[in-house]
């Protein structure tokens, strides 16, 4: 029914579903050549899909993510949660020294590929308590008995 990617390539005609504007987003994974990340980079977040007749739910724990520093977006079916996690400054700006660094800090993107029965027109998003999730209702498909008629010649 759906498929899970952590990288890959993007188009540009994505529809932006929640947190930030169309233009604050230009749809593509690469960043420059500035110094910024590269999709290589890149680190994931993990996440669970639950799915019943009516929807999918699909759960992100974002713990140390900014609500501003998350795009979800979504290209034809698949829907991809992008963003950032940032080292706090207070502890990594000081003089410590490090000992054992096991959080990941940086961007982040995970793509999940649904099937084609979503009505993505109707995605909702929320975060609580840290917890990012995205409820994609199904399409419904109303199942009719069709009488058939003798023709009578």
């Amino acid at each position: 029914m759906f498929k899970l990617f952590g990288l890959g390539d993007e188009d540009n005609h994505e529809k932006k579903i929640h947190v930030r504007s169309e233009d604050d987003f230009d749809g593509s994974d690469e960043h420059s050549e500035s110094g910024e990340a590269s999709e290589s980079e890149l680190g994931q977040i993990s996440l669970d899909v639950l799915e019943n007749h009516q929807s999918i739910y699909i759960l992100a724990p974002v713990a140390g993510v900014e609500l501003s520093d998350i795009d979800i977006s979504v290209h034809e079916t698949t829907l991809t949660i992008s963003g950032v996690r940032n080292k706090p400054k207070e502890f990594y700006e000081n003089s410590m020294e490090i000992k054992n660094e096991e959080c990941f800090w940086g961007n982040f993107t995970r793509k999940i590929i649904l099937g084609e029965n979503m009505d993505f027109s109707q995605i909702q998003a929320v975060m609580e308590n840290n917890l990012l999730v995205i409820h994609i209702p199904k399409i419904r498909f109303d199942s009719k008995n069709i009488k058939i008629n003798r023709i009578q010649s």
